[in-house]
């Protein structure tokens, strides 16, 4: 390997390791507030709330916990969207859906509304009812590109 190649490959591996960091656990902290602010605003954050890029997960886009010890709610993103190619929105859409169910009362102090936290796509009904259709519709378009590219790599 001519040093010329071994220059360009550190460059493609710091410009790689650039992007990703640049979707970090403060940057989702910023995404989580812009969404609570401009969307949720009406909804009171009774306990505290914390969110975080957790394992790859294929499947398991994004959760809420609650902790009833100390109160706090924990909404962990799955690391994959760290890559700079999964669309912005799509991790808005993700961030959205665990907002609605902790507006639900699910993993939140807030008084639960429904029995099951997706009774009746819910959720869905509540992101459009929010102005936050344009996010599902984002999410969609790319989960059925995603859904051929895990099936392509069985």
């Amino acid at each position: 390997m001519t040093s010329k190649s071994k220059i360009a490959i550190n460059r493609d591996n710091n410009r790689r390791r650039l992007l990703l960091s640049l979707r970090s656990d403060n940057w989702l902290l910023s995404r989580l507030d812009l969404i609570w602010t401009k969307y949720f605003s009406d909804i009171p954050q009774t306990n505290k709330v914390f969110i975080k890029f957790g394992r790859n997960a294929k499947f398991r886009l994004g959760s809420i916990r609650l902790d009833k010890q100390i109160k706090a709610s924990y909404i962990t993103i799955t690391s994959m969207f760290k890559d700079p190619k999964i669309p912005q929105e799509v991790i808005d859409h993700t961030i959205g859906h665990e907002l609605v169910h902790y507006a639900h009362g699910f993993s939140s102090t807030h008084p639960r509304l429904h029995k099951y936290p997706h009774a009746g796509g819910v959720v869905r009904k509540e992101m459009k009812e929010r102005g936050m259709e344009y996010f599902f519709n984002a999410y969609k378009i790319w989960m059925k590109e995603y859904r051929k590219q895990i099936l392509a790599n069985r």
